[in-house]
């Protein structure tokens, strides 16, 4: 550890993170990453001045930061920020971290959507509101309605939104189709809690510190898959869509909740590591 009367430099920090984290690997990266969000910078000027001094507030605060982070905290909790689509999102511990395989949810989406047309989209329970601010990015003749019933929650995904400028992206609280009443869309999204209650890997990773209720879904874990997949076609309009993120596992069980509603066209998607992740079928016949 760097004596507290000596100027703490960027070279000397990421010495003591190594071995706090450890030297290579997630840990460098998670090291580099902390630093750079405690100086406000990126991590190519920690490359490029390694000896650039580091006031004492601020090696204090990442000090602490590395204390939280060897504990098990998530780096984006810590930084407040994560990276999906693209797009640097808030992210707060009244939200789910985005992961990389909620992006084929974006990417089904963009499918339905033709560019250019006025679709009407809503996104249930959007946390930070990653797909709706990144739908609502890439498809801006869209309307984009996004809900979450924690009022916490909607204020990050609306911080997102204003941050990327999303001028057609709404938000309303309320629980799943509450706040859509009268309302019908072409394209409706969700990445609803489908955990099972006592499943082991709640105990492990990111996943502790993530809120319970946007992780863990009631009863066997699929009582909301459900619930959206049965209240969806009141909501939507003649040849609409569902789209709904899973856990791996649960791909045919969740086609079957489509099947036994009725639904159309009914195909899972794989994400990268080649798991079935998210489900989409067009809205039943009336």
């Amino acid at each position: 550890m760097t004596p507290r009367h000596h100027a703490a430099t960027v070279r000397s920090l990421l010495f003591e993170a190594a071995r706090v984290l450890g030297a290579g690997g997630p840990g460098r990266l998670e090291a580099e990453l902390l630093l750079a969000d405690v100086l406000a910078t990126g991590r190519a000027r920690l490359y490029a001045h390694p000896e650039m001094p580091v006031a004492a507030a601020a090696a204090r605060r990442f000090r602490a930061l590395l204390a939280r982070r060897a504990l098990g905290w998530p780096v984006a909790y810590l930084t407040g920020l994560r990276e999906f689509w693209s797009l640097p999102l808030r992210v707060s511990t009244h939200t789910l971290i985005p992961r990389p395989e909620t992006e084929e949810v974006v990417r089904a989406a963009l499918k339905l959507i033709p560019a250019g047309t006025a679709a009407r989209v809503a996104d249930l329970g959007t946390g930070c509101g990653a797909i709706a601010v990144a739908l609502a990015g890439e498809r801006p003749a869209a309307q984009v309605l996004a809900t979450d019933i924690c009022p916490r929650a909607l204020r990050v995904a609306a911080a997102n939104g204003r941050r990327a400028r999303r001028r057609n992206l709404r938000l309303r609280r309320g629980d799943w189709y509450a706040p859509l009443r009268g309302m019908r869309f072409d394209l409706i999204v969700s990445n609803p809690p489908y955990i099972a209650p006592g499943d082991p890997h709640l105990k492990r990773g990111d996943l502790r510190f993530e809120p319970r209720r946007a992780l863990v879904g009631r009863r066997d874990g699929l009582q909301e898959l459900r619930a959206l997949v049965a209240g969806a076609p009141a909501h939507l309009a003649p040849g609409g869509a569902l789209i709904l993120e899973h856990g791996r596992g649960q791909g045919e069980q969740a086609r079957g909740l489509f099947r036994r509603r009725g639904y159309r066209r009914i195909r899972t998607h794989r994400d990268l590591a080649g798991r079935e992740r998210v489900t989409q079928g067009t809205a039943p016949r009336d």
